[in-house]
């Protein structure tokens, strides 16, 4: 390793020091009380909606499914709303996620766990990064404000499971005009997201009002997962 590696390598592990498992104690202030649906203008769950992306990987062409069902799920007393989530690659199963949300009286929607299977030829092959709100010691995150302009800047966790799923947001601006298949869009919001236990690995979110996530790229504006179409209920 020469001398500019190590320094690299040093950087990298201070970062993940501050950032992951090994940093502060995460305590959410957890709301009282909780809202019927989730209807942030920037992450709305209207069961039946149906959300599609594309994204063209070396591997192939990568196609995301993403679906509010109709069913709930109860975690730690709250009713969530669930999120299927599917990710083909050339038209096979790679991966299969139920996400649960839920929105406080104020409008920011919570992140309350998931259940994922990644696949390979058919068969189940991992559920890392599975978690719920209570078990093991995991803990909700924001998703999203209900005020993102209150928070431009901002470090916040989206999830806390230790050493399973540790991922972080920041607003990094707003009024933001996004094109992409589906068409195009103005007064986004865009984040900056990361797993802390992964900190070098960023990557920016679109979301749109009334309409929600309409592109994932990483910072260089590459590796673009576009939205093609929304199917409403």
């Amino acid at each position: 390793m020469n001398a500019r590696d190590f320094v690299a390598a040093i950087a990298v592990a201070a970062l993940s020091a501050c950032s992951s498992s090994t940093g502060p104690s995460y305590n959410p202030d957890i709301p009282a009380a909780w809202a019927t649906a989730v209807t942030n203008p920037y992450f709305p769950l209207p069961p039946g909606t149906v959300w599609r992306y594309r994204s063209d990987t070396p591997d192939g062409l990568e196609t995301t499914i993403t679906e509010v069902l109709s069913t709930t799920r109860t975690i730690n007393r709250v009713v969530a709303t669930a999120v299927h989530d599917q990710v083909l690659l050339d038209g096979a199963l790679i991966e299969d996620t139920e996400d649960w949300y839920a929105q406080d009286p104020e409008g920011n929607v919570w992140y309350l766990g998931e259940n994922t299977r990644e696949y390979e030829d058919g068969q189940v092959v991992s559920t890392a990064g599975s978690w719920e709100w209570g078990v093991n010691g995991a803990l909700p995150g924001i998703i999203m404000w209900a005020d993102p302009a209150a928070h431009v800047g901002e470090e916040y966790r989206q999830e806390f499971a230790r050493g399973e799923a540790e991922d972080f947001g920041k607003v990094v601006a707003l009024d933001q005009s996004v094109t992409v298949p589906h068409g195009g869009f103005t007064g986004c919001l865009k984040t900056e997201d990361w797993n802390g236990l992964e900190p070098a690995v960023r990557e920016y979110k679109y979301y749109c009002p009334v309409v929600g996530t309409v592109l994932e790229s990483n910072l260089q504006g590459e590796d673009r997962v576009e939205l093609t179409d929304v199917t409403a209920p």
